[in-house]
């Protein structure tokens, strides 16, 4: 029997389709303005295990494009308060939470070696160049989310191969970050082909980009669809 949650989903996906997102797990790592999104869409779409990572607080500055960040959560860590969330829209999804940043030395923690899916949504890169490497080696399918800051226009978003990304220049920091490393993998990256505009947003002593949920919501669905798609094998 179809769970009533996911009726008009079966209708496209098939019977076959919805109990194969059932079982498929996957791992978000960032929650923020990209992050937060792709863990929305794929709970609201059948995803039967997700891990959801991120160490920071919710603030005030992530109401605009964070969808876990209200008035009423602020001062909350965003894993778990996005869990809390995510289980009120699918309680038969098997959610886990972790409050901490993945790094190099903790990437055991994740247990990404039983995930079928990653989808990478962290700007620190030191860190995005470790997952995306860790990812690679795993039997984990990697999607990786680029630079969606100082961009106004969701219809500029495009996926493809990261050696074959333009424009945008985390993608170009990303790409030589591999080289550095000797990476000779690939994966798909969901980036924006919209040259970065003019950042006049600062904060203290440290410049901090400017962002729109249109694009950064955009980019998250857009990674949730990699998945969905991937698993049902069908262009929903």
């Amino acid at each position: 029997m179809i769970n009533p949650l996911f009726e008009r989903l079966a209708l496209l996906t098939g019977n076959e389709g919805l109990e194969k997102l059932k079982k498929t797990s996957v791992l978000v790592f960032g929650l923020g303005g990209v992050g937060s999104w792709a863990a929305e869409a794929l709970v609201r779409s059948g995803i039967g295990k997700i891990g959801i990572i991120d160490s920071d607080i919710i603030c005030a500055s992530n109401i605009n494009r964070q969808i876990q960040a209200t008035s009423l959560t602020l001062g909350l860590p965003k894993a778990s308060c996005h869990k809390k969330r995510l289980l009120e829209i699918n309680p038969e999804c098997e959610i886990t939470a972790f409050d901490e940043i993945f790094c190099i030395e903790n990437a055991q923690n994740f247990y990404m070696e039983k995930s079928d899916y990653v989808i990478d949504a962290i700007d620190t890169i030191n860190h995005k160049l470790d997952l995306i490497e860790t990812a690679v080696n795993s039997k984990a399918t990697l999607f990786s989310s680029m630079g969606m800051a100082l961009k106004t226009d969701p219809l500029k978003i495009k996926t493809a191969s990261i050696w074959k990304t333009g424009i945008c220049p985390l993608a170009r920091i990303v790409r030589q970050g591999l080289r550095k490393r000797g990476f000779q993998g690939d994966f798909t990256a969901v980036y924006s082909v919209e040259p970065p505009l003019s950042n006049e947003a600062s904060a203290g002593v440290r410049t901090v980009n400017g962002s729109i949920v249109t694009v950064t919501g955009t980019a998250g669905l857009l990674l949730a669809s990699l998945v969905i798609n991937d698993v049902t094998k069908q262009h929903l």
